[in-house]
């Protein structure tokens, strides 16, 4: 028994660390996901609308300490530093973590929780199942709690800490240092926006009290019709929501052709309007050349040409659906760089390039 309590040991504080390492890399990513339960509970509990929706500008520092404690209670964990009180902060912290699934899975409301960031989706289901399994791993470590010996590593569960932090500062202020979002470098989003192959499905039929599974739709009239299961879920498109339009209609292919600097512009109180005079100095030194410049917002009609006309923005605007661009860029305002629907850079705006950094990406 106590071999397996050491496997375990090690099993919840990885699956711990490598949980929070990967929210770390992309705080902002998980501040949005708090966002959505707190708009989630604010309408499920009426009465405590209010005190939900408080905590929404507070999200991204919610974000970064959930996640640093992720990986310094992972750390504590396999370094045997004060086993006992990290086992019931752990178990406090799954039985939130079991919470929100559970909700999200039976209430299908938020539908993708965040348990591993972007860098592993999983089901609802799925995500209650796992905080499940664990729950049950962490109370066999506190009823296995005698077996294990407290280690004088204080040290490096503090080095943890640090780390921690600092990679969520540098995350915040300069982008994830790793991207597992669908419109990363390298990707082609028109290629993305397609399946990877034909989609197949199977057709759930019934006759005679009994279901049966058809690859093609049968022809014989006197079995019902019950569902139609796709088969190749992997093959789906990546990107189904990326559209571009203005006032005179789509631009969304337009986007693709050629080579293009789009300034993200979010709507929210966190635009750096600070940042803009930069992003100008960018783009007006980029006139004359084969890169053309343009805005994408999430803001109104009327709130884009305020800000264009207050920072002096000499760039064509068109709109796009308020997550897709907080999926595009992290930061607000970002700076996006296409090169026939091949992403060829992406910057924050504490990193705004001049007009060499630019060119040599293309």
């Amino acid at each position: 028994m106590k071999i397996v309590a050491h496997i375990v040991r090690f099993l919840v504080g990885g699956i711990f660390i490598f949980s929070g390492l990967v929210k770390l890399n992309d705080p902002v990513g998980t501040q949005i996901k708090l966002e959505e339960y707190f708009e989630v509970f604010a309408a499920d509990f009426p009465a405590m609308h209010d005190f939900w929706m408080s905590l929404v500008p507070y999200a991204l520092y919610f974000s970064v300490l959930m996640c640093a404690a992720e990986v310094i209670l992972g750390v504590a964990l396999l370094v045997s530093w004060r086993l006992k009180v990290v086992n019931w902060i752990l178990l406090a912290l799954i039985i939130f973590f079991t919470f929100l699934t559970f909700y999200s899975a039976y209430y299908n409301k938020v539908t993708d929780c965040g348990c591993f960031g972007d860098f592993l989706k999983l089901k609802p289901w799925t995500s209650f199942t796992k905080d499940v399994i664990l729950l049950v791993l962490i109370l066999f470590l506190i009823w296995q709690r005698k077996v294990f010996r407290n280690l004088l590593t204080g040290s490096l569960v503090g080095f943890s800490a640090i780390f921690s932090l600092a990679l969520a500062i540098y995350a915040i202020r300069y982008l994830p240092p790793f991207d597992f979002l669908p419109y990363k470098i390298g990707n082609n989003i028109p290629q993305l926006m397609q399946p990877s192959e034909p989609l197949r499905y199977k057709y759930i039929m019934e006759k005679d009290g009994k279901s049966e599974e058809f690859e093609k739709f049968p022809t014989d009239t006197t079995y019902k019709y019950k569902e139609m299961v796709l088969i190749n879920e992997n093959a789906k498109p990546k990107i189904t929501d990326y559209k571009v339009w203005n006032n005179e209609g789509d631009f969304t292919q337009e986007t693709f052709k050629g080579k293009k600097l789009i300034i993200i512009i979010k709507n929210g109180p966190d635009l750096n309007g600070a940042s803009l005079a930069k992003i100008r100095s960018l783009v007006n030194s980029l006139k004359g050349t084969d890169v053309e410049s343009l805005i994408l917002t999430s803001n109104s009609d009327a709130e884009i040409q305020e800000i264009r006309k207050a920072y002096a923005l000499d760039v064509p605007y068109f709109f796009a659906d308020g997550t897709v661009l907080k999926t595009i860029s992290r930061s607000n305002p970002g700076v996006w760089l296409l090169d026939n629907g091949t992403v060829k850079g992406k910057w924050h705006y504490n990193k705004t390039p001049d007009k060499e950094g630019v060119v040599s990406k293309l």
